[in-house]
């Protein structure tokens, strides 16, 4: 969606600069509708994890006016409409075309979410989607979301899983073979160009969900929420590309097999909620 003309976009000075802040939007949806990121999402298990994650944030967040830490964030929004009519959202993001494409964030900020910090206790919320897959160095980032929440605050991520197959595929093919799926198999015409994905894709170790998980302990965090679930692209392709998700399927059972049945290897995405006590 184009980004209205609101926002002054900034300037890149030391670890991020401060656009001015936008007030609230008087055209925010209502409650009872959903996200674009939710309505586009195939029937599935990547909706319905979604609308459960929906339903921590609706179950744990206060009633009151939210603060919300976005770290990377363009167009695309996964927020609960309900918690994001009543919040300010300052989004941090190292791209300039993802804080033009960005329409619902109050402040944004040309910056590294890796090196960015915020003052402790500054957060209800903090969300990290289809982010950290993408960074160098993921602890750096988790620790500044860490003290930047307040107590009882949460940190939402939804991330690819480097051991399913899709996230293997992804870690050892070449970028340009990201661009040409989205491009041709997607349908995704300006894949590749400023601000828009695939993006460079590194997948620290952190980024499995058992490292992870690990990580949230040892910083004590609660796991309030966690679901591995099958990539959407699974759905898409069958939908799109019918023989091909036939192959994808075929090889998906064969690999499943192999691996004694003790996971599902199109488990290529999952959410996880955190918790700081």
């Amino acid at each position: 969606m184009p980004k209205t003309d609101t926002l002054d976009l900034i300037v890149p000075t030391g670890t991020g600069t401060r656009a001015p802040s936008r007030g609230p939007n008087p055209a925010a949806p209502s409650a009872t509708e959903h996200p674009r990121a939710l309505l586009e999402l195939p029937p599935g298990e990547a909706r319905d994890s979604l609308l459960a994650v929906h339903g921590v944030l609706e179950r744990e967040l206060p009633p009151t006016p939210l603060s919300i830490y976005e770290a990377g964030g363009g167009s695309t929004c996964f927020l609960p409409l309900a918690a994001l009519r009543r919040a300010h959202v300052t989004v941090v993001d190292i791209d300039p075309a993802q804080l033009r494409n960005n329409d619902y964030a109050q402040s944004a900020i040309l910056g590294d979410i890796q090196t960015h910090r915020f003052a402790p206790d500054s957060f209800d919320l903090v969300v990290c989607y289809n982010v950290i897959e993408h960074l160098a160095d993921v602890e750096a980032a988790l620790e500044g979301f860490c003290t930047s929440l307040k107590r009882g605050g949460l940190i939402v991520i939804g991330a690819p899983n480097p051991n399913s197959l899709s996230g293997v595929v992804t870690k050892y093919s070449p970028h340009w073979f990201h661009v040409w799926f989205y491009r041709h198999v997607r349908g995704e015409k300006h894949a590749g160009e400023p601000g828009h994905p695939p993006f460079p894709t590194l997948f620290h170790p952190l980024v499995t969900p058992a490292r992870l998980t690990e990580f949230a302990e040892t910083y004590g965090l609660d796991v309030v929420y966690r679901r591995d679930y099958e990539s959407p692209r699974y759905p898409e392709i069958r939908t799109k590309k019918p023989r091909l998700g036939v192959l994808l399927d075929v090889a998906a059972t064969l690999l499943n097999r192999l691996v004694g049945g003790t996971t599902d290897v199109r488990h290529g995405d999952y959410h996880m909620i955190l918790r700081r006590p």
